[in-house]
């Protein structure tokens, strides 16, 4: 009896212990039955329940289409405007017995730049004056027979050669004259040796070649160049693939290492119509004001082009995700119901990406926390 009562005794915690675990497990059947899933897969299409953490963390927006141009940037490098640069010729040859400028110096139209001592210029005001002489004694003769036949005493053609002899000799002094003043002399002064050599345009002396004692033998050899910077080229290089993206009254934006955060603003002046041969590049020369001189020749730039573009959509770089080897959004079929949607995208701007295909204007899509819902 007493085992009996022991065992029956010893056997009544045991069942407790039984029935409080079954409905511990009971309960939290119910719990788990009770908790609400994070998202729900239905078919291919997110549904994010009214209780679902996620809402506090989707953001969604309608896309939009809008027109803007696609911004390109090539390498590019400060130039000299090549219509305000003149190499400056000696018009005869000589001994350069003075010069006036350096290199680096600003001129002015008209300026002194260097002496010149040259006997062509010497032997050209010997060929004036005996053009000179010639044409008076053939005036003298022509005069002379003019007289003569108005008396009678004279022939016809004693006349006719007197005045061809004038005509020639006209024609011989103003060649002499002509020649005088293309070289730098002056038609009716004192026969001198020194040359002056004075500036063709204002500008800066960008190369010089020659110095006081040496001698400039060849006429054909510039002694100095002359640019005026107060308008430069950038010229940028496009490579082939973008050549047909640019044209000439394009706007153009600049920057340079050598002036940081600062933009200047030039138009296309000219697109090369030959290619680079050896880069395959197409030169785009863009013209800038410089007033202050601060583009220098063989600076560095970055150009920058303003490329028209059509109409496209335009999507945040964050509702972008990566699928294998697709690009894809989702977006909202109905409120807080998502579809992947694979997207052809175009180019990247600053404010966004241009999409192609596979979205439409006022589609709404998630533009954060997308990647919560990504597989």
């Amino acid at each position: 009896m007493f085992f009996r009562l022991h065992n029956h005794a010893s056997s009544l915690p045991l069942a407790i212990l039984m029935a409080l675990s079954l409905a511990a497990c009971s309960h939290g059947a119910d719990d788990a039955g009770q908790q609400t899933p994070i998202v729900i897969d239905d078919h291919g299409l997110l549904r994010v329940p009214e209780t679902s953490p996620l809402r506090t963390e989707l953001v969604i927006q309608s896309v939009e289409m809008r027109q803007a141009p696609h911004v390109m940037t090539f390498p590019a490098n400060v130039e000299a405007d090549p219509s305000r640069t003149a190499n400056v010729l000696p018009p005869l040859t000589g001994k350069v017995m003075e010069l006036e400028v350096g290199l680096g110096d600003h001129v002015t139209h008209g300026q002194l730049l260097a002496v010149i001592d040259s006997g062509d210029l010497a032997q050209a005001y010997a060929d004036a004056d005996k053009a000179r002489d010639a044409l008076d004694l053939a005036k003298k003769s022509l005069d002379r027979a003019r007289g003569v036949k108005a008396a009678g005493g004279a022939a016809v053609k004693d006349l006719e050669s007197a005045q061809s002899s004038y005509n020639q000799a006209l024609a011989e002094f103003n060649r002499a004259q002509a020649r005088l003043a293309a070289v730098g002399g002056t038609p009716g002064s004192q026969a001198t040796r020194p040359m002056q050599v004075t500036a063709p345009t204002s500008g800066y002396v960008t190369a010089l070649s020659v110095s006081p004692g040496t001698y400039a033998n060849d006429p054909t050899a510039a002694i100095m160049t002359i640019s005026n910077l107060d308008t430069v080229w950038i010229t940028a290089n496009v490579p082939e693939s973008d050549a047909g993206f640019v044209a000439k009254g394009q706007k153009v934006d600049a920057t340079l290492s050598a002036y940081p955060g600062q933009v200047f603003h030039g138009t296309v002046s000219f697109v090369n119509p030959l290619l680079q041969s050896d880069t395959r590049r197409d030169l785009v020369r863009v013209s800038f004001a410089n007033p202050d001189g601060r583009l220098k020749p063989n600076m560095f730039a970055n150009a920058t082009f303003d490329i028209p573009q059509p109409a496209q959509v335009f999507v945040p770089e964050s509702a972008l995700l990566m699928n294998n080897d697709n690009i894809s959004v989702f977006v909202e079929v109905s409120p807080w119901t998502f579809e992947r949607r694979t997207v052809e995208l175009s180019y990247d701007e600053t404010d966004g990406t241009r999409v192609l295909k596979g979205l439409k204007e006022g589609d709404r899509v998630i533009v954060k926390g997308g990647v919560l819902l990504n597989d």
